[in-house]
Formats: structure tokens, C-alpha cells, sequence
């Protein structure tokens, strides 16, 4: 939040409901507060004040304590997201600072500070606290690989059960290339093109560190592979495939081939990590654990030979739709800039998805020799009419070996769930979803995918990191 602003607290003895006319988010600016036991007790909430009044639930006022604006707090769906029965959640009907109350009065007129009841604060940089942060490892999550459990993807488009394109992006149609050296063993980070009929290139990618790598073919068929590393070149036709698959029935495919390259095998010892984070209003629970959970895995996976990025989006309209910075190894610079944000704005549902990735994927100084993982975490699709930019960002993703992981958030829609797939499933990412189990926030939707662990968020980036490391 902004600084240096006037802070305002809503008397409790007076109930007022403002229709705002002029302000251009539509979602709710919340300000509740999270007991990090478990137990119930309270915490700071982020930097500012918030105001709740129990007296009537249908029309209680919260103001962001830097922005000089006023939001609607919608108390009865804040009720019914902070369940009474939930171990990591609790309501705090109070100011988290001290004030007095003065006498009512309100300034409804477009532009002007709405006043009610307040005594004015005035903060400084120097004395805002810094935010209290809830434990880390709360958050409850699942994860799945559609490329590991192709036949399983199949049968769910071959009969209809998912659909694709979604949002113009199609991953039913693949080549999974295996590249292995004369020795036998994987080559790293090798470059592969599938070429079409016409000689031109309809995908890219890099070989992890097992050698694989998958190409699609969303509209041409590819007819060979060209694959490069160490200064070394070579094409291979790509085989046919097999009748059953050229049937009408079968939407979904994949050709399995495998190629020997004679180089030696290069792995990269550098690391970037980027998240990518949606702070529209309906985030603001998974913003805030998620603020401590990048503070605890930046200590467990280190800097040597690491850099980090975060990455902010909202939507058009609002007080921004991307927010950049690179990548650096200053951890504390970092998570600075990632506790400066909280959730607010939105409106409608989707968000600018296709903006962030237009930015991130294509703009972000990713180092060539290095593994890359991009971490979304979000819980609104993109806008209908950007296919051709989706395409392109993912498609510069592939080529750059980015592993996209999305984490779907509460809330989100089947569309949303099969987008992230896409995505994952392009990049040779993993999907990861958000679950019930910790309490904490709206409802989870449940994917459809086979059986899954249900662990902690934490432990689960963790574990993907590791995976990709070389």
C-alpha cells in the first residue's frame, strides 16, 4: 500500500453505506486478519488499518489505510469465507491501531476523502510496521503431470470429458522426443525444432534433464525434428502414426520417438525462478501466506547459483496491469517488493493473463545457460480475445525451456483449471492446484485428474525445483 496517506477508522456506533461512482476497481479491498496458530488469535494484517463492524453486515465500510480511497467491505461473504471451523483463520472485529473516534461526518462527493467518524493518523515511512507474516506451510496442495499421464489426458479428450482449444491453446496433439548421446545417456538442454511440410518451424523447445523434450502441432503436421547441441546438428523424420490415431474418434495423440545426438552431455548448474503472481481482490488470502512461503523457500533453496523474480498483474482499468522486476539474488530486496503488495481491484473475472505472460516470457532477462522454472499463481483465466498473444508467450516460453507450473487459487472455473494444463503441459511444467484441506480462503475447485497427495504448498515447490535442477 502507499504511504503517507491519512489513515481512517470507522466508528463503531455509526453504520454507513457509500455507493462509490468513480473508483475503477470493483473488488473488494479486505483487511481481515489471520491467526498464524492456528488457534484463532490475531496477527498485524497488512500495513494499514481495518475497520469491522459486527453491528450490521450488509453495509459495513473498510478503507485502505494508504490509498486515500474507499472500498466496500462486503462482511457477509467475508463471514462465509473465514469459516468458524477453519484451524488457520480468524475474524478480527477491531482496528489493528489505536485511534479515537470524533464526531460523523461524511463527504460523499466524487473524488473527495470520504470521512466518517475518524481522527486523522499521519504515518512515515520510518514508523510503519513491518507486516506480521502467518506461518509458512499452511497452504494445501496437489499436483499432477499431464505429459507423464498421457493416456490418462487422452481418454479425458477422446471422450468428450475435457475440451480443447481452450483460449486458443491446444496441447492434444504431441511429439515427445527422447535425445540420448552414443553412450546411452540423456542430453540436457538440447534444442529441437519440429518442422513442417513447408520447412517452416512449428515448435521449439529444450530437452530436460532426462533428455525430453515435447513439441505440438496445433494445425501442421511435423514431419521431422531437428536437433542441436554442443555445435552439433542433426534431422530425424518424425514416424507416422498409427491408424487408430488417424481416425475421426481420437482427438488427442502423441508420437513417441527417440534419437541419438553425437555430443556430450551439458548440464547447467544456474538457477532462475520467477513467480508470477495475479493481485486482483479475490488473492488477498493467498498473497498473504504466500509472502511468507517465498521467505521460506528462498532460505531452504539458497542463492548460490540462484536468481529470483516476482512478477505482479491485475487487469486493464486498473491501477496497474504489470509490474516487473528482474531477476536478482538479493533475497531481502525481494521479498520487500512482494510484501509492498496486497490484493485489490478486478472487477470482472478474467484478468490480464495474457498481458503478464507477453512481459515475463519474452522481456525478463532469463539467462540462456540456465534452468528455468516460472511459478503462476492465479485463479482467473485470461480475456476470450487473446489466443494469438497466449500462443505466442507459450510458445517463447517452450523455446527458451521455461517450465510454466501453474498454482490454481480458490475460486477459479474448469476453463481456468484446463488452461493451466495447457500451459504446463507445453512447457513441460506440472500443474499444481490449491485445496480445502488448510481452511484457508474460498472453496477449491477439484481438478479432474487421477489420485493425488495432498501436501504442503511449500514442500511441493520445493520438490519441483529439485526435480528441475541439474
Amino acid at each position: 500500500m502507499k504511504k503517507n496517506f491519512k489513515q481512517k477508522i470507522i466508528c463503531g456506533a455509526l453504520i454507513v453505506a457509500i455507493i462509490l461512482g468513480t473508483y475503477g476497481c470493483g473488488a473488494v479491498n479486505k483487511k481481515e486478519s489471520i491467526a498464524a496458530d492456528g488457534t484463532g488469535g490475531s496477527t498485524t494484517t497488512t500495513a494499514g488499518t481495518a475497520a469491522y463492524d459486527g453491528g450490521d453486515e450488509e453495509a459495513d465500510i473498510s478503507y485502505s489505510a494508504g490509498d486515500d480511497e474507499l472500498y466496500e467491505f462486503d462482511a457477509a461473504r467475508s463471514a462465509e469465507r473465514y469459516d468458524t471451523k477453519s484451524p488457520a483463520l480468524s475474524m478480527e472485529k477491531s482496528a489493528s491501531t489505536t485511534t479515537t473516534a470524533t464526531t460523523a461526518a461524511v463527504v460523499a462527493e466524487a473524488g473527495a476523502d470520504a470521512v466518517i467518524g475518524t481522527t486523522d493518523v499521519i504515518s512515515s515511512d520510518e514508523d510503519e510496521p513491518e507486516k506480521d507474516l502467518p506461518e509458512f506451510g499452511q497452504l494445501t496442495a496437489g499436483q499432477w503431470n499431464d505429459n507423464e499421464n498421457w493416456g490418462f489426458f487422452s481418454n479425458l479428450v477422446n471422450t468428450g470429458t475435457i475440451s480443447y482449444p481452450c483460449y486458443e491453446i491446444n496441447p492434444t496433439s504431441r511429439v515427445a522426443v527422447s535425445v540420448k548421446n552414443n553412450e546411452g545417456s540423456p542430453v540436457a538442454n538440447a534444442k529441437a525444432e519440429l518442422i513442417g511440410k513447408s520447412g517452416g518451424v512449428i515448435w521449439s523447445g529444450v530437452t530436460n534433464k532426462d533428455g525430453v523434450v515435447y513439441l505440438f502441432n496445433q494445425v501442421e503436421e511435423g514431419v521431422s525434428v531437428n536437433v542441436s547441441a554442443d555445435g552439433k546438428s542433426q534431422s530425424f523424420a518424425v514416424p507416422q502414426s498409427t491408424s487408430n490415431e488417424q481416425t475421426t474418434s481420437v482427438k488427442s495423440k502423441s508420437v513417441e520417438m527417440e534419437v541419438t545426438l553425437d555430443t556430450k552431455a551439458k548440464t547447467f548448474k544456474d538457477m532462475d525462478i520467477m513467480f508470477i503472481v495475479d493481485t486482483t481482490g479475490s488473492m488477498s488470502d493467498e498473497i498473504l501466506f504466500l509472502q511468507s512461503e517465498f521467505t521460506a523457500i528462498t532460505e531452504k533453496i539458497g542463492t548460490e547459483n540462484t536468481r529470483y523474480s516476482v512478477n505482479f498483474y491485475r487487469d486493464e482499468g486498473d491501477d496497474y496491469v504489470t509490474k516487473c522486476n528482474p531477476f536478482s539474488s538479493k533475497v531481502k530486496d525481494i521479498q520487500e517488493k512482494l510484501n509492498k503488495e496486497d490484493a485489490d481491484c478486478g472487477g470482472d473475472y478474467p484478468e490480464a493473463v495474457a498481458e503478464i505472460l507477453t512481459e515475463t516470457m519474452f522481456k525478463a532477462d532469463w539467462k540462456e545457460d540456465s534452468v528455468k522454472v516460472a511459478f503462476m499463481i492465479f485463479d482467473a483465466p485470461p480475456h476470450d480475445d487473446k489466443g494469438e498473444e497466449l500462443n505466442a508467450a507459450i510458445q517463447e516460453a517452450a523455446k527458451k525451456g521455461i517450465h510454466i507450473v501453474p498454482v490454481i487459487s480458490s475460486d477459479s472455473d474448469r476453463s481456468t483449471e484446463l488452461f493451466g494444463r495447457a500451459m504446463a503441459i507445453m512447457t513441460d511444467g506440472e500443474y499444481v492446484f490449491l485445496t480445502d484441506d488448510s481452511g484457508i480462503g474460498n472453496s477449491h475447485s477439484e481438478p479432474i485428474i487421477g489420485h493425488y497427495d495432498v501436501r504442503p504448498l511449500y514442500d511441493i515447490i520445493i520438490d519441483i525445483i529439485n526435480n528441475y535442477r541439474q
